[in-house]
């Protein structure tokens, strides 16, 4: 048995600390309280057991941690396939690609993210560098800007981020998960570059085919003129701005509730910004408050309302105007906002009932599905000289992107091809194995996607069913007769025709053959 820990006194102590534990235990369990802080004060149960030998072996559960998934093959290849279609967007604009490390030093991180840092993951300190794991990719981006000096990139980065999030994995929320980020950095004139990035939204979104959207704008300067008009302190801007970003989620009442009860707002302020938050249109939106002369009496305001005109106009141009909704109640959270801000919503419910089985009548599917903005004063937080370099970028929520696609792929009769196998190596008689192994490497040499059978002897119509199986459009056949007379047979999977080719003709049909399936 082993000794009590010091500081318990005897064993009388561990035994009281034992039944005192169970019953905060016992407590949490009752008020169904965070399943992660009743696993938290389980472990520290078994720990106080331990010490009287009292504890039972815990059985070992294989699965993956909270808030992550594995993917099989077939999601893989649904995934792939979206990342194609994003990456192919970000490179038609231009965009070149950078990586940085997947933690990075803490201090990096504090002080960007606003009310959310909390979210952050902090690695046990090895005795070293006190580290974190990225939470975007955005701030990574700041630090890669300034430590290299660089003033002017067009990039996209895709990697995973992290986030003690509170996962619904159902509607692509997880602790472990892709971003895939543009972003423009340099001195432009004024809305050209934010314009784009709004274009490239309502292209992925459209390309993706995920159902009806709505690109959500707004300006974080006129949302701190309307906080300044409606008699908000400066010091609470940004605890009221994240008060605000909550709309998308829950209700007026709650929103104002939090103001008013938790973060100590007058009631009549509240009011004030409740009529603001309503509004939203297009242009005809920007004129109506351009009518208000409190609004255009303060500086900010007035300057985000002439951004937000220019912007209207240039998506006009680029033929999105149709996608996008001017919309007061848009603020994102995070600090680090300066200018301009979007957000991306699905507004169609088909997706959202495949997705997660929601109520039809919710506006909101799987949520935002992409977002970003302008952040003119992340980098200068960095550079020891406070050099500021402007930028203007947007996120992709990937995860819930995919958790449409996939939902699609389920409800649609379509077979997912898991692999790009173009050719199947096959033979119906002994001993064609070193053929066969020939005849691949010719293929494989040619930069044919190719796969053999790994049985020596293995039955023709075993090798026609896998490939029918695995949607490999050709087979190249040969058999004793084929090698005697210096030809190969190929084989339609799908149509079950069969050709013969001499030999050294053999590459060129195939890539004629495969370039036209």
């Amino acid at each position: 048995m082993a000794a009590p820990k010091s500081g318990l006194g005897d064993m009388a102590d561990v035994k009281e600390a034992i039944r005192n534990q169970g019953e905060i235990v016992r407590k949490l369990k009752q008020e169904k309280a965070d399943p992660e802080k009743i696993s938290e004060e389980v472990q520290k149960l078994l720990s106080l057991k331990e010490q009287l030998g009292d504890a039972k072996p815990q059985k070992f559960q294989l699965k993956t941690p909270k808030g992550t998934r594995d993917y099989n093959p077939r999601q893989m290849a649904i995934r792939e396939g979206v990342f194609k279609t994003i990456i192919n967007c970000f490179k038609r604009h231009g965009a070149e690609t950078i990586d940085t490390p997947v933690f990075e030093l803490k201090e990096t991180l504090t002080g960007k993210y606003g009310e959310d840092a909390k979210l952050i993951y902090d690695l046990a300190d090895q005795g070293g560098e006190i580290l974190s794991l990225r939470y975007d990719l955005t701030v990574p981006f700041a630090r890669y800007l300034a430590m290299n000096k660089i003033s002017t990139i067009k990039r996209y980065h895709i990697a995973k981020v992290y986030r003690r999030d509170n996962p619904a994995m159902t509607r692509g929320r997880y602790r472990e998960f892709y971003q895939c980020d543009f972003d423009i950095a340099g001195q432009y004139d004024l809305m050209i570059p934010d314009a784009e990035c709004v274009k490239i939204v309502a292209e992925i979104l459209s390309e993706l085919n995920v159902g009806d959207f709505i690109i959500k704008l707004n300006n974080r300067l006129l949302l701190d003129g309307m906080f300044a008009v409606c008699g908000v302190p400066e010091d609470k801007f940004r605890t009221i701005c994240s008060a605000v970003d909550k709309l998308d989620k829950t209700f007026w009442e709650d929103v104002r509730s939090e103001m008013v009860d938790e973060k100590g707002l007058a009631p009549e302020v509240a009011d004030r910004i409740g009529e603001y938050v309503r509004l939203n249109g297009q242009l005809e939106l920007v004129e109506q408050l351009m009518q208000d002369e409190q609004m255009m009496k303060n500086k900010m305001a007035r300057q985000g309302l002439e951004e937000m005109k220019l912007l209207l106009t240039y998506c006009q141009l680029f033929g999105v105007l149709n996608k996008v909704s001017f919309d007061l109640s848009l603020a994102r959270g995070l600090d680090y906002y300066t200018g301009v801000i979007y957000e991306a919503i699905l507004t169609s419910t088909a997706e959202k009932a495949q997705t997660d089985g929601a109520d039809k009548n919710e506006s909101v599917g799987v949520g935002s599905v992409a977002g970003g903005g302008r952040y003119d004063g992340l980098v200068g937080m960095f550079d020891p000289k406070g050099k500021k370099v402007p930028c203007v970028g947007v996120s992709i929520g990937i995860e819930r992107l995919f958790s449409i696609m996939e939902a699609k792929a389920e409800a649609s009769e379509g077979k997912v091809r898991t692999t790009e196998t173009q050719v199947y190596v096959a033979s119906g008689q002994k001993n064609m194995l070193e053929e066969r192994m020939k005849l691949c490497n010719l293929l494989w040499e040619g930069g044919i996607k190719t796969e053999l059978s790994y049985k020596k002897n293995p039955k023709l119509l075993n090798q026609f069913q896998y490939a029918e199986e695995h949607g490999i459009p050709f087979l190249a056949i040969i058999g004793e007769q084929e090698l005697k007379d210096g030809v190969v047979k190929v084989r339609n999977t799908s149509t079950r025709e069969e050709e013969t080719f001499p030999r050294e003709k053999l590459l060129e049909e195939i890539r004629t053959r495969v370039s036209s399936s």
